[in-house]
């Protein structure tokens, strides 16, 4: 759950002094520190320079820095870096809360380089900040300016403030400082944080336990402050007057490096900060440059978010497991109560259904390396030994959730089709074993693609029915002519009976006869219950419905103009469709209690209303292009090219109303960007410009769509 970033200021800053007792000598005083919690997953930037030898990754949002990854993608490490500004009256202001903030791309469509410009609600000073990572160094580098506009910029006291949680939890960290510079270190993850020009002062306390500002400024003995151990740290350095004064603009650097030790992560600080940034910004652009060079053109209207897109997929791969893409660099609603413990991923793992759409993007993209090294991965360290998939993993294929989803196992033979691995390796120890898993265990699925119900699922039973054709086809080219018959005849058979198990006939939608999102058992007529997560409500399953039978046309199993396709789709539009001044969006299924509550307080498990997914928008326009309608499709990919936040980020829902402030059309705070809705774009655009889907598997569509027309 989402905890709002002011409540951590306002406990270490604006609570007032704390009496402590005396602790050991050097150490701050207090407990071990207030609970951590993750920012908003709502990011407008997220980067990396291209290359493997820098193994940094960092996001932004709310004016400020959020997560840095290090040195995998599924170890964040920071929570929050942000400036700190007394005015000369002695107020404190946070860039979160107390700025307007606007991000920008400072090279659009060619890089991911950012500016924050964030301008005081009173109007009273600007702060610019722009970002880069050295590309051969694991540290990210902050050029600031600050401009008062009604008085001397000096007349201010500026602070940064610095929240790490280093491996992925906020406990456990211990901090001290070293002359100049802010150390940190939990286990084997270090970080140091030093300016140009150097801090005036520095220091460490626990979260909520210390006014680190107050007690800075009133001259206390450094050693008050100076180390805190094992707990939810915080670390705070003063520049301002020190800093270069250009007119009336305060600009000075921040390092921020990583390593296994805090020397490591010092040395790698001192080395990327004594360079010019300038020439580091223009080496990090230059690492993105030449791979957009190589993209395809596929018109003025969407290129820049093509490219854009293009680059979030390859910055989303590990640097050191390849083929490991994440679904987002972000913790949905904060990602829990608290995050002391390191128990959970967020998206920060590697789904094999999101990374199978990542990968079909990066072969529309052109980058057929990239997408074999997805197979790759999917197939070498994902696979399990029992032939299936995990729900989910860590980026080194360690296995998170332990549900079985058959579409997961499937997707990735439909892959190793489309990039033609007809190998006898890939074949023996990854095709067939998966593939007579699925025969073995199939139609049915304890979990469907949105990973909460267990039954048969129109869109699960698409993805393996797809898989045993590719398989087969596999097979054949490997001479294993009886497995390729025994998956021929299950997906036959299953086929025949897709709409026997997963379409009602006495349904209250409609003329009662439509697919429903899941069935329990293989009887879609006999009023079963389903109880939709979250607290959502029990129902009976004929009342929920999803888009998902469109998968049964993307991927070549049922012809688009199919009537009980359309007679679906009517009944899906008329529960899950709305209208948005960014145009039409759909929910997953009716009664969807996976976003936030209707008063926009963030998604807590307990209670909430889904929204509008962004992907859900694209894979209609992939039906009507399969429909031969051009000009509605490309409505589609206009619509998420609406969605798309200020730094080009794609989410997973956008709000379906106007509420809280919040905008319908705009980003909520599930996951932002996500890999699936930017690789879904990619697809589409594409696509488009071909004319059909380029995903269809074609040796699917011409046994059930074209030879049976």
């Amino acid at each position: 759950m989402i905890r709002r970033v002011i409540t951590i200021f306002t406990a270490i800053i604006l609570s007032g002094a704390t009496a402590f007792e005396q602790t050991d000598q050097g150490s701050a005083p207090g407990r071990s520190g207030d609970n951590a919690h993750w920012a908003t997953a709502r990011k407008v930037g997220f980067g990396t320079a291209n290359n493997l030898k820098s193994k940094v990754w960092f996001t932004l949002a709310d004016g400020m820095l959020t997560e840095v990854y290090y040195p995998t993608l599924d170890v964040p490490n920071v929570q929050a870096l942000q400036l700190l500004v007394v005015t000369p009256e002695g107020t404190i202001e946070t860039e979160k809360d107390h700025t307007i903030h606007e991000t920008e791309l400072r090279d659009p469509g060619r890089s991911l380089t950012y500016r924050q410009t964030n301008n005081a609600k009173t109007g009273q000073y600007v702060i610019i900040k722009d970002y880069a990572t050295d590309p051969l160094h694991n540290v990210l580098l902050i050029d600031v300016s600050f401009r008062a506009w009604q008085r001397n910029s000096s007349d201010y006291k500026l602070y940064v403030y610095y929240d790490p949680s280093l491996k992925n939890s906020g406990m456990h960290d211990s901090g001290w400082s070293d002359s100049d510079a802010l150390l940190a270190t939990e286990q084997d993850v270090a970080s140091a944080l030093i300016s140009k020009p150097a801090f005036l002062e520095v220091g460490t306390a626990y979260l909520g336990q210390s006014n680190l500002i107050t007690e800075l400024g009133a001259g206390k003995s450094r050693e008050h402050h100076d180390r805190a151990v094992n707990g939810n740290i915080v670390q705070v350095g003063r520049t301002g007057s020190a800093s270069m004064v250009l007119g009336n603009s305060i600009r000075f650097t921040l390092a921020l490096g990583f390593g296994k030790t805090s020397t490591e992560a010092l040395s790698e600080a001192r080395t990327s900060l004594s360079k010019n940034f300038n020439a580091i910004h223009r080496d990090y652009k230059s690492t993105w440059n030449s791979y957009v060079d190589r993209l395809p053109k596929i018109g003025a209207q969407y290129q820049k978010q093509f490219n854009i897109a293009a680059m979030v997929l390859v910055a989303l791969e590990d640097k050191t497991h390849r083929g490991a893409v994440i679904a987002s660099p972000s913790s949905p609603w904060g990602g829990g109560p608290n995050a002391n413990e390191p128990n959970i991923s967020g998206y920060h793992a590697i789904w094999s259904r999101d990374l199978y759409h990542v990968a079909t993007a990066f072969l529309a993209m052109g980058d057929r390396a990239a997408a074999n090294r997805a197979l790759d991965y999917l197939f070498k360290v994902q696979q399990k030994p029992d032939r299936s998939f995990p729900q989910n993993s860590w980026v080194d294929g360690r296995p998170l959730g332990g549900g079985l989803q058959m579409d997961q196992v499937a997707l990735p033979l439909v892959l190793a089709y489309q990039l033609e691995r007809y190998d006898r390796e890939t074949w023996v120890q990854h095709v067939k074993k998966a593939a007579d898993f699925i025969v073995e265990h199939g139609p049915r699925t304890d979990q469907e693609r949105w990973e909460e119900e267990r039954g048969y699922s129109p869109s699960t039973i698409a993805a393996e029915i797809a898989a045993l054709v590719c398989a087969a086809e596999i097979a054949i080219r490997n001479a294993d002519t009886q497995s390729a018959s025994a998956y021929l005849k299950a997906a036959d058979l299953w086929t025949t009976n897709v709409e026997k198990w997963t379409a009602t006939t006495n349904g209250p939608h409609g003329d009662g006869n439509y697919y429903l999102r899941i069935t329990e058992n293989n009887n879609p007529n006999d009023g079963a219950k389903i109880e939709i997560n979250s607290n959502g409500g029990t129902f009976d399953e004929r009342e929920i419905v999803d888009a998902g039978f469109l998968e049964l046309v993307r991927l070549g199993i049922k012809h688009p103009d199919d009537p009980l396709i359309v007679k679906s789709l009517a009944v899906v539009d008329r529960l899950l469709m709305i209208q948005t001044k960014a145009g039409q969006g759909w929910y997953r299924y009716n009664h969807d209690a996976y976003g936030e509550r209707a008063d926009a307080i963030p998604y807590d498990a307990q209670a909430g209303h889904g929204r509008l997914w962004t992907l859900l928008t694209g894979e209609r326009g992939e039906y009507e292009l399969a429909r031969r309608q051009k000009m509605l499709a490309r409505r589609r990919l206009n619509t998420m090219l609406l969605f798309v936040n200020d730094g080009g980020m794609l989410p997973e829902q956008v709000w379906d109303r106007d509420v809280a402030g919040f905008v319908a059309g705009s980003g909520t705070g599930s996951a932002t960007p996500l890999a699936w809705s930017m690789a879904q774009f990619i697809r589409l655009a594409v696509s488009l410009q071909q004319g059909y889907n380029i995903e269809t598997p074609r040796v699917v569509a011409d046994r059930y769509i074209r030879r049976r027309r």
